[in-house]
């Protein structure tokens, strides 16, 4: 559906409401009544002004950064190996206990991007890149410290730039080709998303602003734009961004609470240790709930619109439903969606923490105090408070959309449903009998769970 069917019957036209139910369009386009329109336009203006407000106020100005220090790396490709004997090698590599396999020794020459080639080691140690003739590596360029002057050159990786390309063009041709016009729409959304967590999260926190208050506004700016340029400006996708919004102010309140009661210092990997070398100034507990806040938007959304949807296509589907049995009808689908979202956000947030898993457990560290580590702690408050703000955005979604819908529908009789071309013709085809404006299946369309 394109966005100007929506946008009539977002604005309750009622000639656009004829049209709609005379014409065979999908039935996301179930027409609004005014004082429906006006409820969500009182909800949804304060809420956008808010956060272009915020956008503003925090917007970073220009962020002065250290220029490169670090060693220059360069492109490359292998143009040979050589393999010798480690009691050969000028300087045998140094092995620790933990290794048993034999080191490698040897030499490698690459060539570089600029035509030179270099010859350097063969690479060695636990996680080295093993390197064959033809593969595509990075290069990094040191000086000896004890022969200032000479330049040394060292595999550290494998350049991996064309294959990441390859898995893009994949993604996106996958993607456009099952959503078509939706999944430009949604490509468009995901290159939003990255700009505003690029020139506008991160930099915002590193100039000292309150993380979870970045974290807010940038989430918000997130959510209006992505979900109204990927699924239109639309009832549904309105009821969707409000239940997002309130569902996402409950689990920011419930993260500080947790955070706070926990004595979660957001310290609790090297990485984060690191941040506060580079920037000692950065709200640590207040990144960890950013962090909260962004990843539970990323799901969230996804059980909104669903829910929003779901309830739509109910009414359309039986525009006698009231709003008990839409809100019973969609709840069910919302429950068996989040029991299998529960498990899907536990699973991921596991695989992210499998090598400290991996480390406590090979330490021998009881149950307990691995569980109660804060590294696992900070997960498990994230998958806790996570399903917590997805349960509650369900029940709230779906009441403002069976709200919405039961509205529109109480408004408008409930017209023949329109059949698409293709099964008319299949039926003349057949022989048989053209339709006479009767649903010839009306137990098709009763509520769930009950008969006609």
């Amino acid at each position: 559906m394109t966005p100007s069917h929506d946008l009539g019957a977002f604005a309750g036209d009622p000639g656009h409401e004829h049209a709609q139910h005379s014409h065979s369009h999908s039935h996301a386009g179930v027409p609004v009544s005014r004082r429906a329109t006006r409820l969500t336009l009182a909800a949804l203006i304060p809420a956008a002004v808010a956060t272009i407000v915020g956008l503003i106020l925090l917007w970073p100005g220009d962020l002065k950064s250290e220029p490169w220090a670090g060693a220059v790396n360069h492109d490359g490709v292998v143009a040979s190996v050589r393999v010798i004997d480690c009691a050969d090698a000028a300087e045998p590599p140094v092995q620790t206990p933990e290794q048993t396999a034999p080191p490698v020794c040897g030499e490698v020459v690459v060539r570089l991007a600029d035509g030179k080639a270099v010859t350097t080691s063969i690479p060695s140690g636990p996680g080295a890149p093993e390197v064959e003739a033809g593969d595509k590596v990075l290069v990094m360029e040191t000086e000896a410290f004890d022969q200032p002057g000479v330049i040394n050159y060292e595999i550290v990786d494998h350049d991996r730039t064309g294959g990441l390309w390859a898995l893009a063009l994949a993604f996106a041709g996958a993607v456009i080709a099952f959503g078509r016009w939706r999944g430009v729409f949604a490509l468009v959304g995901l290159a939003f998303t990255f700009a505003v967590l690029l020139m506008f999260v991160v930099p915002a926190i590193l100039q000292g602003s309150s993380p979870l208050l970045v974290a807010i506004v940038g989430s918000a700016v997130i959510m209006l734009v992505v979900l109204y340029l990927t699924h239109g400006i639309n009832a549904p996708t309105s009821m969707a961004v409000l239940g997002t919004l309130t569902a996402l102010a409950l689990t920011g309140g419930l993260s500080a609470l947790s955070v706070s009661l926990l004595h979660l210092t957001g310290m609790a990997s090297e990485e984060s240790l690191y941040v506060t070398f580079v920037n000692a100034d950065i709200n640590m507990p207040g990144l960890l709930l950013a962090g909260i806040l962004i990843g539970a938007l990323g799901v969230l959304d996804d059980v909104t619109v669903t829910q929003a949807y779901t309830v739509t296509e109910l009414a359309a589907a039986n525009p006698k439903l009231g709003f008990a049995a839409l809100y019973r009808a969609a709840s069910r689908v919302g429950r068996a969606h989040i029991t299998s979202v529960i498990n899907t956000i536990v699973l991921a947030y596991a695989g992210a923490s499998l090598p400290t898993l991996l480390l406590l457990t090979a330490g021998g560290a009881p149950l307990g105090e691995m569980l109660t580590n804060e590294f696992l702690a900070q997960e498990i408050v994230r998958s806790a408070v996570g399903t917590i703000g997805l349960i509650a955005a369900v029940p709230i979604t779906t009441a403002l959309a069976a709200l919405v819908s039961r509205g529109s529908m109480s408004d408008v009789p409930a017209p023949r449903r329109a059949r698409p071309r293709r099964v008319d013709e299949l039926e003349q085809a057949w022989g048989l009998p053209a339709e006479d404006g009767a649903d010839p299946h009306p137990q098709a369309w009763a509520e769930p769970g009950r008969p006609a």
